[in-house]
């Protein structure tokens, strides 16, 4: 049988105050670079300090991000930062430094997870599968990383994959922050990710910064926004942004989803314009 614990460097417990800068997690939720490395790096230190520093005995540890198909979520950012800090520490002490691992996921969906309820969000990733490399594991101590714990919907998840597949590792279930308070709405994750992107327009700051990386949530917030706002969008950013939104939606099946059809469908002929062009 497994043996685990569960950590959150930020326990919230009012729907006002959160513990750490709304506007920071907000751009964190929509690619913003440098707000994942500062997460990452509070995150480390906050599980060294608190467990690790008087717990570690030189086991191999492994680091798995919060599961993702062909997109990576804005977890897989923080966690690059994460074990950067946490390799520092454990080369300190002469210790194996961390190795990596990916929960796969089969089910793509275009719901806002944020938006729902405790039992719409067990309901909807209730359809998922996750699969994990069982061998690359065995004998080693996992750390599961994920920024929000807000119903546990994916916990859930992750220890019904973990009791599917036999696994007798000793792991770690890390969260960024975790909402305590269970009287708070699941919507306050809402409130989070959308406290400084409220439309479109709000991404160009965060995409023009220096410090973009693409992951889940603004390919799929790009993909449902309204044609017009879209459109406007799409033809102030540079080929390099748009071909890449491309091939992450391709990657993703997102073209198989019947809301994203008309906007895909422009930057298809988008690209296809500029390459004749070229041409």
């Amino acid at each position: 049988m497994s043996f685990y614990q569960s950590y959150a460097l930020h326990q919230v417990v009012s729907a006002e105050e959160f513990g750490f800068d709304p506007d920071d997690y907000s751009r964190f939720k929509f690619g913003d670079d440098l707000v994942a490395r500062e997460f990452g790096e509070q995150l480390a230190e906050g599980f060294i300090s608190s467990y690790l520093a008087g717990h570690y005995k030189g086991e191999q540890m492994v680091v798995i991000s919060s599961p993702y198909s062909f997109i990576p979520t804005a977890t897989f950012a923080m966690k690059n930062y994460f074990m950067h800090l946490l390799n520092r520490w454990l080369a300190g002490r002469g210790g194996l430094v961390v190795q990596e691992a990916k929960v796969h996921r089969t089910v793509t969906y275009k719901e806002d997870y944020g938006e729902l309820s405790a039992a719409d969000r067990l309901k909807l990733i209730g359809n998922d599968s996750f699969h994990i490399d069982k061998h690359f594991l065995e004998g080693k101590t996992l750390l599961f990383l994920d920024d929000i714990r807000i119903t546990g919907s994916h916990e859930r998840m992750i220890l019904k994959m973990v009791e599917e597949y036999g696994l007798l590792n000793e792991f770690h279930l890390l969260y960024f922050a975790e909402l305590v308070n269970k009287e708070i709405n699941p919507n306050v994750e809402n409130k989070l990710n959308y406290h400084q992107v409220k439309s479109i327009f709000d991404l160009d700051d965060i995409v023009n910064s220096g410090f973009f990386t693409f992951n889940t949530r603004i390919v799929k917030y790009i993909l449902n926004c309204d044609f017009n706002s879209f459109s406007l969008f799409i033809k102030n950013q540079t080929d390099d942004f748009i071909n890449m939104l491309y091939n992450l939606a391709l990657g993703n099946g997102y073209h198989t989803i019947d809301a994203y059809a008309g906007n895909l469908n422009f930057i298809k002929k988008h690209i296809e314009t500029t390459n004749y062009k070229l041409i």
